[in-house]
């Protein structure tokens, strides 16, 4: 019954790829790790059963080296390939490749890739399926287009200016007035180029006090699709998530059933299967969500959804990818907590310019209901080539508050680490401001509240511990030695 993996190629870096090897530890499933140049020494390489160079730091000499990566699958006698999140993991191409070499692919066809991977398409096939969608253009080759459908529609700034190729909050820029429009479109434009090769633009209205909701489904090749609730992703930093939380806030019983069956529906139109994510936006003023995009892979913040739920997606992954059905049905689908997830970046949380070195120090936080996803060790370096993200700190309870709580005292109390910036202080700030406790707030909570956040830092440096051992030292050579020593 189905294909057998023995051993699995995880065609990533960091901490998607140490993620991937707790799952096929679990299994009994043997790895392989692959590594540039600056990370032979990284946690994933220590945690497979073998490992290969693929090349220089250079993202595109090593991990986006798709003749590399087929290589090494080969190499390691490896008969399937998990791409992780980030690099590969929606490469249309790459998924082909591993599929033509005789390997497994872990994820879902590569025609659907291919499909989600393109906003113009995603949007046609959501307006096929009958999901609602942002009011916009698509395929804009010049402003005058844009204004004209301001006019036709009777549009008001601000507006988006979205590449098609895009992802992960590049090539996408906010237009708040009609002179910031022909400076917007080329900024795009050549983003979207640099970034994706491909500098195809859309424009949509903006919702102003946004929040982002995401739905988790997972999907067989027996026809079998089931969510397993959203995910709410509004704190953002540059249109990139930090914070993010099972199940939202914002909705009502109602609301739940709509958004996450609107998803299903959308995932059976396409035929998708493996573990995907359908993104929404949420506007509060109207309580109307609107289709936003597919991501085709394991989500970063896949692991509150574990939590929620006592599931393991990867583990799901694994088994769809072998052929096998669904274990469960949707009414098997309970969530009975609440679930929180921080994302550590080496950064500085004033600032977000990126922060490289060597950990000098790290105390991982641990207690109940606490879940840590690390992708380095104390020791370890980091380097200053690949996404800056090296752990995911994740709290739950039974309520959000519980949840809340437990995650003050595992960044406020438990976490430490030292010889890079990163952005415990700000992440800090945020659950403890009174908006976020009361579940107020929008895409836009880091710009507005920005200031006051960064003044709720406490600072603290090594000389705090240096005066520590001197009042230590100076009180035991005054009182000489002590009862307890």
């Amino acid at each position: 019954m189905g294909k057998k993996i023995n051993k699995l190629l995880v065609a990533n870096r960091g901490v998607p790829a140490v993620r991937v090897m707790h799952t096929c530890r679990d299994r009994k499933i043997r790895t392989a790790a692959v590594y540039s140049t600056p990370d032979r020494l990284a946690h994933h390489v220590f945690m497979a059963d073998s490992a290969v160079h693929i090349g220089e730091a250079p993202p595109v000499e090593s991990y986006l080296n798709m003749e590399h990566m087929i290589n090494a699958a080969l190499q390691t006698g490896s008969d399937a390939v998990h791409p992780g999140w980030g690099f590969l993991a929606e490469n249309e191409k790459f998924a082909r490749m591993v599929m033509d070499a005789g390997l497994t692919w872990i994820g879902p066809p590569p025609e659907v890739i291919r499909l989600m991977g393109d906003k113009i398409q995603a949007k046609k096939i959501a307006k096929r399926a009958n999901v609602p969608t942002i009011p916009g253009i698509i395929d804009v080759k010049d402003i005058k287009e844009i204004k004209k459908w301001l006019r036709k529609e009777n549009v008001e700034f601000p507006i988006m200016i979205k590449a098609a190729a895009g992802g992960g909050g590049r090539g996408m820029v906010k237009v708040e007035s009609e002179e910031e429009l022909a400076t917007a479109f080329s900024q795009a434009k050549s983003e979207s180029m640099r970034a994706f090769g491909d500098d195809t633009i859309l424009v949509e209205k903006y919702i102003e006090f946004g929040r982002h909701i995401e739905v988790q489904v997972v999907a067989d090749e027996h026809g079998n699709i089931v969510h397993l609730f959203e995910r709410e992703c509004t704190i953002q930093r540059r249109n990139q998530k930090i914070i993010e939380e099972a199940p939202s806030p914002t909705l009502n019983e109602n609301l739940r059933n709509e958004i996450c069956f609107t998803a299903v529906r959308l995932m059976r139109e396409m035929g998708y299967r493996s573990a995907g994510t359908v993104e929404f936006i949420f506007d509060t003023s109207t309580r109307k969500f609107y289709f936003l995009e597919v991501n085709t892979r394991l989500q970063v913040e896949h692991g509150i959804t574990e939590l929620i739920t006592g599931l393991d997606i990867v583990s799901i992954m694994l088994d769809v990818a072998a052929g096998k059905k669904l274990p469960f049905r949707q009414p098997d689908i309970h969530p009975n907590r609440w679930a929180l997830e921080v994302r550590l970046n080496a950064e500085d949380p004033k600032t977000f310019s990126p922060s490289f070195g060597t950990i000098t120090r790290l105390q991982v936080p641990q207690g109940p209901n606490v879940r840590v996803s690390s992708g380095v060790y104390e020791g370890d370096d980091v380097p200053p080539y690949y996404d800056s993200l090296f752990m995911l700190l994740m709290t739950a309870g039974a309520d959000r508050a519980d949840a809340i709580r437990v995650m003050d005292r595992a960044l406020g109390r438990n976490l430490r680490v030292e010889g890079i910036k990163t952005l415990q202080p700000l992440l800090l700030s945020i659950i403890r401001h009174p908006a976020f406790i009361a579940g107020e707030f929008s895409t836009r909570f880091l710009e507005e509240h920005h200031d006051e956040l960064v003044s709720m830092f406490k600072e603290k440096d090594s000389e705090d511990e240096v005066l520590k051992i001197a009042k230590y030292v100076a009180e035991i050579s005054a009182l000489g030695p002590q009862g307890w020593m």
